[in-house]
């Protein structure tokens, strides 16, 4: 069994060390002796599921977004839809999670359609509107067991995420989320998870990088377990980190 991370765009997208995302899925499979192979997708480029992948989209600018939504409109994006119908395991950060959207409009007012894997869409900030910046703490439901979780990670984004009839991923703790306004923060259908948070995401949450992982690994064998790992020191990272942002105290 080996799994496939397709990183998307990956010269195009990534912001705030993104790709750490792609290091941090290699190395908790490589840990636990299960094969990983890379792939970059790139502009012009279709994606070639092997019934065991991860798609990565990372953050970008909006020129890079708006030379993506013109890829993403043919082939690419329909290919990408399918895959999420299926079960595929895909994950959007930030340019990379509006995209995912019905649509993103830039501070310039051009709209660019999305893909169409959640049901929502991208506003511009208004003039009078400060950016989204800041440390940002979430709950969220894990997908097997619903039990909540807490997930820690960073935001800078001026768009306003609005969601239709799509769960959020989790509920805001402490930050500014989709919109500033609704205290929801990302967004989840079906293995399909998009969010504004960099970090990088994943390194920060390895119990969500390894969920990740798990539903990538069940299409191939429904009843796979993932071997437990040490991460107590990852433990310890993640309660400085969330304690900091909470303002609780830790040690």
């Amino acid at each position: 069994m080996k799994l496939t991370i397709h990183h998307l765009y990956a010269d195009m997208m990534n912001l705030y060390g993104d790709r750490g995302n792609v290091i941090s899925i290699k190395k908790r499979c490589e840990w636990r002796g299960i094969p990983v192979e890379v792939v970059d997708v790139g502009l012009g480029e279709r994606v070639k599921p092997t019934g065991c992948d991860i798609f990565l989209f990372g953050g970008g600018q909006d020129r890079e977004q708006a030379l993506l939504a013109d890829d993403l409109s043919g082939s690419k994006g329909a290919d990408l839809r399918a895959i999420v119908e299926d079960g595929g395991v895909v994950l959007g950060v930030c340019g990379g999670y509006q995209l995912m959207g019905h649509s993103y409009e830039t501070p310039d007012g051009e709209k660019l359609p999305g893909v169409g894997i959640f049901d929502l869409h991208t506003e511009p900030r208004k003039p009078d509107e400060e950016r989204l910046i800041g440390n940002v703490l979430v709950r969220v439901r894990a997908p097997e067991t619903r039990e909540v979780r807490e997930v820690v990670g960073f935001e800078n984004h001026g768009g306003r995420t609005r969601l239709g009839d799509t769960e959020p991923l989790g509920e805001l703790v402490i930050g500014h989320g989709n919109n500033g306004e609704d205290g929801t923060e990302g967004a989840r259908r079906l293995n399909a998870y998009g969010t504004y948070l960099h970090g990088s995401l994943l390194p920060k949450n390895p119990w969500l990088t390894d969920q990740l992982i798990l539903g990538a690994l069940r299409r191939v064998d429904d009843a796979f377990e993932l071997e437990p790992l040490d991460d107590a020191t990852e433990h310890r990272a993640f309660e400085s980190v969330s304690g900091r942002i909470a303002g609780r105290r830790t040690g």
